[in-house]
Protein backbone atom coordinates (compact mmCIF):
# COMPACT_ATOMS: atom_id res chain seq x y z
CA UNK A 1 0.00 0.00 0.00
CA UNK A 2 1.50 3.56 -0.97
CA UNK A 3 1.81 4.64 2.66
CA UNK A 4 3.67 7.74 1.70
CA UNK A 5 5.26 9.41 -1.35
CA UNK A 6 6.73 12.78 -1.56
CA UNK A 7 6.69 15.39 -3.74
CA UNK A 8 9.88 17.70 -3.25
CA UNK A 9 10.61 19.25 -6.89
CA UNK A 10 8.03 20.34 -9.31
CA UNK A 11 7.98 21.97 -13.09
CA UNK A 12 7.45 25.20 -13.78
CA UNK A 13 4.60 24.53 -15.78
CA UNK A 14 3.05 23.23 -12.50
CA UNK A 15 3.87 26.01 -10.29
CA UNK A 16 2.26 28.41 -12.83
CA UNK A 17 -1.00 27.03 -12.58
CA UNK A 18 -4.02 28.62 -11.52
CA UNK A 19 -4.33 28.08 -7.31
CA UNK A 20 -0.78 26.71 -6.99
CA UNK A 21 -0.06 27.84 -3.37
CA UNK A 22 2.53 30.32 -2.73
CA UNK A 23 4.22 28.37 0.49
CA UNK A 24 4.03 25.00 -1.80
CA UNK A 25 6.77 23.73 0.40
CA UNK A 26 8.71 20.72 -1.06
CA UNK A 27 7.86 17.61 1.70
CA UNK A 28 10.23 13.92 0.80
CA UNK A 29 7.16 12.14 3.34
CA UNK A 30 3.44 12.94 2.85
CA UNK A 31 1.47 10.65 4.99
CA UNK A 32 -2.36 10.44 5.00
CA UNK A 33 -4.13 13.14 7.12
CA UNK A 34 -1.60 15.82 5.52
CA UNK A 35 -2.35 18.76 3.20
CA UNK A 36 -1.41 17.33 -0.10
CA UNK A 37 -1.32 19.42 -3.74
CA UNK A 38 -4.55 18.01 -5.96
CA UNK A 39 -5.01 19.05 -9.37
CA UNK A 40 -8.89 19.50 -10.70
CA UNK A 41 -9.90 20.10 -14.45
CA UNK A 42 -11.80 23.52 -14.64
CA UNK A 43 -13.20 24.77 -17.85
CA UNK A 44 -10.73 22.61 -19.67
CA UNK A 45 -7.46 23.80 -18.21
CA UNK A 46 -6.20 22.63 -14.51
CA UNK A 47 -6.45 24.90 -11.12
CA UNK A 48 -4.09 23.42 -8.17
CA UNK A 49 -5.52 23.39 -4.82
CA UNK A 50 -4.89 21.83 -0.94
CA UNK A 51 -6.68 19.09 0.10
CA UNK A 52 -6.69 16.64 2.97
CA UNK A 53 -5.37 13.36 2.02
CA UNK A 54 -8.52 11.47 3.29
CA UNK A 55 -11.59 11.22 1.47
CA UNK A 56 -14.48 13.06 3.53
CA UNK A 57 -18.13 12.99 1.52
CA UNK A 58 -20.57 15.49 3.39
CA UNK A 59 -22.54 12.95 4.69
CA UNK A 60 -19.79 11.25 6.77
CA UNK A 61 -20.65 11.73 10.31
CA UNK A 62 -17.20 9.58 12.11
CA UNK A 63 -14.34 11.76 10.65
CA UNK A 64 -11.89 8.79 12.41
CA UNK A 65 -13.39 7.17 9.00
CA UNK A 66 -11.91 8.38 6.09
CA UNK A 67 -9.96 6.48 4.18
CA UNK A 68 -7.05 7.69 1.92
CA UNK A 69 -7.08 5.04 -0.67
CA UNK A 70 -9.89 3.98 -2.76
CA UNK A 71 -9.61 0.56 -4.82
CA UNK A 72 -9.95 0.35 -8.80
CA UNK A 73 -12.35 -2.43 -7.96
CA UNK A 74 -14.52 -0.59 -5.82
CA UNK A 75 -15.00 2.94 -7.05
CA UNK A 76 -18.27 1.92 -9.27
CA UNK A 77 -20.22 0.43 -6.68
CA UNK A 78 -18.99 1.70 -3.23
CA UNK A 79 -20.72 4.65 -1.31
CA UNK A 80 -18.04 6.19 0.13
CA UNK A 81 -16.41 6.54 -3.88
CA UNK A 82 -18.78 5.95 -6.75
CA UNK A 83 -20.51 9.39 -6.77
CA UNK A 84 -16.81 10.91 -6.47
CA UNK A 85 -15.62 8.56 -9.57
CA UNK A 86 -18.82 9.80 -11.39
CA UNK A 87 -17.81 13.70 -10.88
CA UNK A 88 -14.99 14.69 -9.18
CA UNK A 89 -11.64 12.94 -10.02
CA UNK A 90 -8.26 14.79 -9.91
CA UNK A 91 -4.88 14.63 -10.36
CA UNK A 92 -1.94 14.12 -7.19
CA UNK A 93 1.80 15.44 -8.48
CA UNK A 94 4.77 13.42 -6.97
CA UNK A 95 8.21 12.65 -7.80
CA UNK A 96 7.73 8.78 -6.14
CA UNK A 97 6.59 7.25 -3.26
CA UNK A 98 7.46 4.19 -1.11
CA UNK A 99 6.81 0.94 -0.20
CA UNK A 100 7.76 -2.02 2.70
CA UNK A 101 8.36 -5.41 1.45
CA UNK A 102 9.86 -8.57 3.27
CA UNK A 103 8.60 -10.83 5.55
CA UNK A 104 10.32 -10.57 9.28
CA UNK A 105 11.81 -7.63 8.45
CA UNK A 106 10.39 -5.37 6.12
CA UNK A 107 12.45 -2.73 4.34
CA UNK A 108 11.67 0.33 2.75
CA UNK A 109 11.68 1.11 -1.14
CA UNK A 110 11.59 4.30 -3.62
CA UNK A 111 9.87 4.25 -6.11
CA UNK A 112 10.57 7.13 -9.36
CA UNK A 113 9.63 7.34 -13.25
CA UNK A 114 12.23 5.75 -15.09
CA UNK A 115 13.17 8.98 -16.19
CA UNK A 116 12.64 10.74 -13.15
CA UNK A 117 9.95 12.95 -14.39
CA UNK A 118 6.95 13.77 -11.82
CA UNK A 119 4.29 10.82 -11.57
CA UNK A 120 0.88 11.82 -11.99
CA UNK A 121 -1.78 9.55 -9.57
CA UNK A 122 -5.15 9.54 -9.82
CA UNK A 123 -7.62 10.59 -7.11
CA UNK A 124 -11.11 11.34 -5.85
CA UNK A 125 -11.93 14.50 -3.96
CA UNK A 126 -15.03 15.50 -1.94
CA UNK A 127 -15.87 19.23 -0.67
CA UNK A 128 -17.03 19.30 2.89
CA UNK A 129 -18.51 22.12 4.31
CA UNK A 130 -18.19 23.59 8.16
CA UNK A 131 -20.42 26.47 8.77
CA UNK A 132 -19.37 29.30 6.48
CA UNK A 133 -15.90 26.90 5.12
CA UNK A 134 -15.69 24.51 2.71
CA UNK A 135 -12.42 21.80 3.06
CA UNK A 136 -11.12 19.27 0.66
CA UNK A 137 -10.12 15.89 1.14
CA UNK A 138 -9.17 13.43 -1.24
CA UNK A 139 -8.06 9.76 -1.76
CA UNK A 140 -5.93 8.29 -4.06
CA UNK A 141 -6.70 5.42 -6.69
CA UNK A 142 -5.03 2.45 -6.06
CA UNK A 143 -4.10 -0.61 -8.40
CA UNK A 144 -3.56 -4.48 -6.79
CA UNK A 145 -0.04 -5.31 -8.48
CA UNK A 146 2.27 -8.24 -7.19
CA UNK A 147 0.80 -8.42 -3.94
CA UNK A 148 0.93 -4.24 -3.41
CA UNK A 149 -1.59 -1.51 -3.60
CA UNK A 150 0.27 0.89 -6.07
CA UNK A 151 -1.18 4.68 -7.02
CA UNK A 152 -3.11 4.48 -10.54
CA UNK A 153 -0.19 6.51 -12.23
CA UNK A 154 -1.70 8.05 -15.87
CA UNK A 155 0.36 9.23 -18.73
CA UNK A 156 -0.27 12.86 -20.22
CA UNK A 157 -3.57 10.78 -22.61
CA UNK A 158 -4.68 9.04 -19.36
CA UNK A 159 -4.35 12.31 -16.99
CA UNK A 160 -6.82 14.29 -19.53
CA UNK A 161 -9.42 12.03 -19.85
CA UNK A 162 -9.55 11.41 -16.16
CA UNK A 163 -9.84 14.91 -15.77
CA UNK A 164 -12.28 15.27 -18.44
CA UNK A 165 -16.01 15.68 -16.62
CA UNK A 166 -17.26 14.04 -20.41
CA UNK A 167 -14.91 11.12 -20.33
CA UNK A 168 -17.91 7.92 -19.87
CA UNK A 169 -17.45 5.07 -17.94
CA UNK A 170 -16.14 2.89 -20.27
CA UNK A 171 -12.94 4.77 -20.99
CA UNK A 172 -12.76 5.45 -17.15
CA UNK A 173 -13.12 1.72 -16.50
CA UNK A 174 -10.13 1.19 -19.24
CA UNK A 175 -7.74 3.64 -17.29
CA UNK A 176 -8.63 1.70 -14.10
CA UNK A 177 -7.39 -1.74 -15.78
CA UNK A 178 -4.13 -0.23 -18.12
CA UNK A 179 -1.12 -2.52 -16.95
CA UNK A 180 0.60 -0.92 -14.03
CA UNK A 181 3.47 1.72 -15.53
CA UNK A 182 7.27 0.64 -15.05
CA UNK A 183 9.27 2.01 -12.16
CA UNK A 184 12.56 2.73 -10.95
CA UNK A 185 13.17 1.09 -7.66
CA UNK A 186 16.10 1.51 -4.91
CA UNK A 187 16.65 -0.29 -1.51
CA UNK A 188 16.39 2.75 1.39
CA UNK A 189 18.18 2.88 4.80
CA UNK A 190 15.71 2.80 7.49
CA UNK A 191 15.46 6.63 8.09
CA UNK A 192 12.23 6.61 6.05
CA UNK A 193 10.75 4.80 9.16
CA UNK A 194 10.85 7.65 11.14
CA UNK A 195 7.07 9.14 10.67
CA UNK A 196 8.74 12.43 12.12
CA UNK A 197 11.43 12.93 9.26
CA UNK A 198 10.39 14.84 6.12
CA UNK A 199 14.04 15.68 4.69
CA UNK A 200 16.09 14.77 1.77
CA UNK A 201 17.94 12.29 4.14
CA UNK A 202 14.35 9.80 3.93
CA UNK A 203 16.04 8.93 0.48
CA UNK A 204 19.31 7.60 2.05
CA UNK A 205 20.17 4.46 0.36
CA UNK A 206 20.85 1.22 2.26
Amino acid sequence: MCGRYALFRWPPALAALPGFPADQQPHWSIAPHSQVLILRGTEGTRAAARARWGLTPPWLTDLSRTPAHARAETLVDQPMFRDAFRLRRCLLPANGFYEWRGTARKRPYWLTAGDGAPLYFAGIWEDYPVQEQHYLSVAIVTQAISGQRRPLMLDAAGQAAWLDAATGQADLLTLLAQPPVALRERVLAGLINDPTLDGPECLTPA
